[in-house]
C-alpha cells in the first residue's frame, strides 16, 4: 500500500450571534474552480509553518475579513479522492461561535452571506456536506471523526465516530 499524504486543510462555519445562521461563499467567481456554484464554509490548505488553528484563523481572516475570537472544533473528515485530480484531502471542521470585525460582503471566490443553519440543505453545495453539516452545528459536546471517500466527484459513502 502506498503512503497515504493527504492535503491538510480547514473548514470553518462562522456564526451568527445568535447561533442561527452561519456565513457561507458562494462559489462564483472563478469559471476554473471546482467548487463552482456551490456554498462553502470557509478554510483552506494549511501551510508548513502553522498549526491547524493558526490556519483556520489565517483563512477565517483572509477570506472573511475577520479575527476569531471563539473557535470550536467539530470534527475531522477524511475524504479519499475528492480533490480534481483525486487527492486526497483531512479537513479539520471548525465552528467560529465569536468573532471580532465585520465581515465581507465578498472575496475572491463570490459573495459572502449570512444562512439560516436549518435550510442549509435548500443551497447547492457539495453532496457530502449535507452528511456531517448536522454535526457541525448540534449541542453534542464530542468531536466527530468521519471518513467519506469519492469517486467522480461523489461521495460513495459516509462514516463516522465520536468522542
Amino acid at each position: 500500500m502506498k503512503p497515504y499524504n493527504p492535503i491538510l486543510a480547514t473548514l470553518g462555519f462562522v456564526m451568527s450571534a445568535d447561533g442561527k445562521r452561519t456565513l457561507l461563499v458562494h462559489r462564483i467567481h472563478r469559471g476554473d474552480d471546482e467548487h463552482l456554484g456551490k456554498f462553502n464554509g470557509l478554510g483552506g490548505k494549511m501551510q508548513p509553518d502553522e498549526d491547524i488553528v493558526s490556519c483556520m484563523k489565517r483563512e477565517i481572516a483572509e477570506e472573511a475579513g475577520i479575527k476569531c475570537t471563539q473557535m470550536l472544533l467539530r470534527g475531522t473528515i477524511n475524504w479519499t479522492s475528492f480533490g480534481k485530480n483525486g487527492e486526497n484531502w483531512f479537513g479539520f471542521i471548525f465552528r467560529i461561535d465569536q468573532y471580532s470585525g465585520t465581515p465581507y460582503t465578498e472575496n475572491k471566490e463570490g459573495p459572502l452571506a449570512w444562512h439560516a443553519v436549518d435550510s442549509l440543505d435548500q443551497l447547492p453545495m457539495w453532496l457530502g456536506d449535507r452528511h456531517f453539516l448536522p454535526l457541525v452545528f448540534d449541542e453534542h459536546p464530542g468531536i466527530f471523526h468521519g471518513y467519506m471517500p469519492y469517486k467522480d466527484g461523489e461521495p460513495v459513502s459516509w462514516s463516522y465516530q465520536r468522542i
